[in-house]
């Protein structure tokens, strides 16, 4: 797609890839060292995607972890993708986020992504 700010890849700095996905730095970060991956091909969701398309995002991300973990010694991490408009997906192009997560960044780091939705945030799982 000519539209598409991820399939100009001329634009992208790409930190890894395989045959049919690449990695680079997410624009606006949530944290340090905070990447997207993305299939080459355009397809607009996950659910759009091929299992060889997500074969090799996961592959990347298995990767992209250990690149992660010497380049910025993280104390752990979130992955995860947005999927359609009402879930805050903004460009149409299948990406998953990889977000190191560093101790301290947040008071209360309890329910990870269930926080998406903040009245729905789930206090049982207490320590």
């Amino acid at each position: 797609m000519t539209d598409c700010v991820f399939c100009n890849r001329e634009t992208l700095d790409v930190v890894a890839e395989n045959d049919l996905a690449l990695a680079f730095y997410d624009d606006c970060p949530a944290s340090k060292g905070h990447l997207l991956v993305i299939p080459k091909r355009h397809v607009e969701t996950y659910f759009d995607a091929s299992a060889d398309e997500h074969n090799a995002i996961r592959e990347l991300i298995f990767q992209l972890k250990a690149f992660l973990d010497q380049k910025y010694n993280p104390d752990a991490y979130n992955i995860g993708a947005n999927i359609g408009h009402f879930a805050g997906q903004t460009v149409f192009h299948f990406h998953m986020h990889i977000i190191p997560r560093y101790e301290g960044d947040v008071k209360d780091p309890r329910g990870g992504v269930r926080k998406v939705i903040p009245t729905r945030s789930c206090h049982r799982h207490r320590r």
